[in-house]
C-alpha cells in the first residue's frame, strides 16, 4: 500500500531538508568558500556552523585578533553579499565588532570597531595598536571604492625623544586605489600616512617637523631623512 503525500507537504519536507543542510554547514567550509584567507584573514581553528560559530586565535595578516564569534548574516544574502559578522567571543562586545563582506568582485569590512595590535607589523616604529571606530572599507576589483570611519594610532614609546602619548588620529578615505589613513598628532607637527592595498601591501610615511634642531639631529640618527617638510621615515611591507 502506497501513501501519497500532498504536493504542498512534499515541498515543505524538501525545503526543511535543504534548510537543515544549510544550517549545519560548518563555519570552516564557509570561510574557505569566501576565500577570506586570500585577504589575510585566518584562524587556527573554526568550529560550529555558519549561523553560529567560533574562531580560535584569529589573525589579520600578522596582527592577532584573538578568539571571535562568527556568523553569516542572512539579511546580506538577500542583497547578493556574503557577510560574516565577528565579535569578541566573551560577550559579543568590546574591542572587536563588525563584519567582513564578500561579493563576486568586491571585499571589505563593515562598521568595524576594533583595537588591532600592530607592533610586529610596523617595527621598528613604536606603533602599538590601530584603534578603529565604525570603519567601513570596500574594495572593488582590487581598487578602494569607499572608506569612512575614524582611526587612531597608539604608540607605546617615544620617537627620538618626542612623546606621542596622545597618538595620531584621522579619518579613513580612498586615494589612488588604496585605503588611506591620514593621521595627525595633537600638535600638528607629526603626520602619518598609511596606505593599505587590497592584496595586503602597505606603505607608511611618518613625517615630523621639530622646532628644536637638536631633535632633528636625533631623528636623523634614528633613520629619518631630512626633507623640505621636516624629517620623514618610510616603511613598506605586507600587513
Amino acid at each position: 500500500m502506497r501513501i501519497r503525500l500532498p504536493l504542498g507537504r512534499s515541498l515543505f519536507f524538501l525545503c526543511a531538508f535543504l534548510l537543515a543542510l544549510v544550517a549545519l554547514t560548518p563555519l570552516r567550509l564557509a570561510l574557505g568558500w569566501l576565500a577570506l584567507d586570500q585577504k589575510g584573514f585566518s584562524a587556527r581553528k573554526a568550529e560550529g556552523s555558519i549561523w553560529l560559530g567560533g574562531l580560535t586565535e584569529s589573525r589579520i595578516g600578522d596582527a592577532p585578533l584573538g578568539d571571535l564569534t562568527a556568523r553569516l548574516s542572512p539579511i546580506q544574502l538577500l542583497v547578493g553579499r556574503a557577510r560574516i559578522d565577528i565579535a569578541n567571543r566573551e560577550d559579543g562586545r568590546g574591542r572587536i565588532a563588525g563584519g567582513l563582506g564578500v561579493t563576486r568582485n568586491s571585499f571589505g569590512v563593515d562598521d568595524l570597531t576594533a583595537a588591532i595590535p600592530v607592533a610586529s607589523v610596523f617595527a621598528p616604529l613604536p606603533i602599538d595598536t590601530l584603534d578603529l571606530s565604525d570603519v567601513s572599507v570596500r574594495f572593488e576589483d582590487g581598487q578602494c571604492a569607499r572608506a569612512d570611519g575614524q582611526v587612531k594610532a597608539a604608540l607605546s614609546g617615544d620617537i627620538a625623544g618626542i612623546s606621542l602619548a596622545q597618538g595620531l588620529t584621522g579619518n579613513a578615505r580612498c586615494e589612488g586605489g588604496a585605503l588611506l589613513l591620514p593621521l595627525q598628532g595633537q600638535s600638528g607637527m607629526e603626520r602619518l600616512a598609511l596606505k593599505l592595498f587590497e592584496d595586503g601591501r602597505y606603505e607608511l610615511d611618518l613625517s615630523i617637523r621639530p622646532a628644536d634642531p637638536a631633535i632633528g639631529q636625533r631623528l636623523a640618527a634614528s633613520g629619518f631623512r631630512q626633507t623640505a617638510q621636516g624629517y620623514a621615515f618610510q616603511l613598506q611591507g605586507r600587513f
